[in-house]
């Protein structure tokens, strides 16, 4: 809801002239703004493939909470499954793409677009700020699934919890936690790819 306004305000501020108190007339005063378009598409990159490793680490956890009560019958071993630390590697690549938003804020400030300098600039910095914000809100819930793991009952480094049945608990709490942040992930992911082209084509 927050961008769907944020879009409808963008299209009517677009076409919105303003009145100019020396003239004593209507203005236009919507300005072009120079984007730094190759860095917003390799970010974009980052982006899409931070969501890729994502979906690897969903699946992971899913698998591994679906094969947790055949692990625990005595005697049943499906073998060492080795498990890549896709959790990590999106949460990284997450850093990496607010990073790059960072160098592209201020690569607009070189070219000398401010928040205040134009109504578009003030569009295209409220845009992809609000974007980024609720980019470190999955930041820090990648952050926090990824820490349960470890910190838990059964997690690496830890014992094994007494209770029968108790590991199955944490990794299906895990898969749950790790599969709410994927879609939240994913839908970031579609909603940077819907700003990036809304900038593109309604200059």
């Amino acid at each position: 809801m927050v961008f769907i306004s944020l879009t409808s305000a963008y299209i009517v501020r677009k076409g919105l002239p303003t009145f100019e108190g020396s003239s004593n007339s209507y203005v236009r005063d919507w300005g072009v703004v120079e984007l730094p378009w190759l860095m917003l598409a390799i970010n974009t990159a980052v982006l899409l493939l931070s969501s890729v490793t994502m979906e690897l680490a969903r699946r992971s956890a899913a698998r591994r909470a679906a094969l947790a009560p055949v692990q625990a019958i005595p005697g049943v071993s499906l073998g060492n499954e080795r498990n890549l630390p896709w959790l990590g590697v999106t949460v990284l690549l997450g850093l990496g793409f607010l990073a790059g938003q960072w160098l592209a804020w201020s690569e607009m400030h070189r070219r000398g677009f401010y928040l205040s300098t134009n109504p578009s600039s003030s569009f295209a910095f409220l845009l992809t700020i609000a974007h980024a914000v609720h980019l470190c809100g999955g930041v820090i819930a990648l952050m926090w699934a990824a820490s349960a793991s470890l910190l838990r009952p059964g997690g690496p480094g830890l014992a094994k919890p007494a209770r029968p049945g108790a590991s199955h608990e944490v990794l299906e709490a895990r898969r749950i936690t790790v599969d709410i942040t994927a879609w939240y992930w994913h839908f970031m992911a579609v909603l940077w790819i819907y700003i990036f082209a809304l900038l593109g084509l309604a200059r």
